[in-house]
């Protein structure tokens, strides 16, 4: 059996990098006595995925892991166990236990949830929002491992809306493409022949090919 579990990694939590939350999750789940399983080899490491890395600055509400699991623990035991081990501003939210052939989370994930906020709100936003979603092309400079080329950003936004001084966007996490929220922002406030303000940036959650959450 697998366990797939969403987590909170909120505050100052937000600036820790991918490698060190993969290391502290591996030592909460130590020192939480939860039945892992190891690589093989010389140097076994403690086997953890994560469906998609977060970038640093930038809080999650409903970031998704999985391991396998030697034995069998429940749902609750596992969100119980963790949150009794973790620090302030990280916890488990949800768990789910799925058997070993189910597709891993990082192989169902296709679009995300941000929540974006500024200091002073989204007003002179909140008119260019159609205009912008109702362009055909959205040119933009991607970057790759070979250098920089055009490329359209218009397919990696899947909705837009804005309520209560909260833009939140349904954006896309593919193999062909995945759009940032800074991304976003940057080419919104362009259209929108502002500066880019401030934000506060929250990813609410992970979602599968038919927008349902991956936990």
């Amino acid at each position: 059996m697998k366990m797939v579990a969403s987590f909170q990694k909120l505050g100052p939590h937000r600036f820790i990098g991918h490698l060190d939350l993969q290391r502290a999750m591996q030592r909460a789940l130590r020192r939480a006595d939860i039945p892992v399983v190891y690589s093989q080899g010389f140097n076994p490491h403690l086997l953890l995925s994560f469906a998609a890395p977060l970038s640093v600055g930038i809080e999650g509400e409903h970031e998704v892991m999985e391991l396998p699991l030697q034995n069998n623990i429940t749902e609750t035991e596992f969100v119980e166990k963790m949150n009794a081990v973790l620090p302030q501003g990280m916890k488990v939210v949800a768990a789910k236990l799925v058997t070993d052939d189910t597709a891993p989370a990082m192989a169902r994930l296709a679009a995300a949830v941000y929540h974006i906020s500024a200091e002073n709100g989204f007003q002179a936003l909140e008119a260019a929002l159609p205009g912008f979603m109702n362009q055909s092309t959205i040119p933009y400079l991607k970057k790759t491992k070979s250098g920089e080329r055009m490329d359209d950003f218009r397919p990696l936004v899947y909705n837009l809306t804005l309520k209560d001084g909260v833009l939140q966007a349904v954006l896309a996490i593919t193999q062909q493409g995945t759009a940032k929220p800074d991304q976003l922002m940057g080419l919104l406030c362009a259209h929108a022949g502002m500066a880019v303000p401030r934000l506060s940036i929250k990813r609410a959650r992970l979602l599968d090919e038919r927008f349902a959450p991956l936990v």
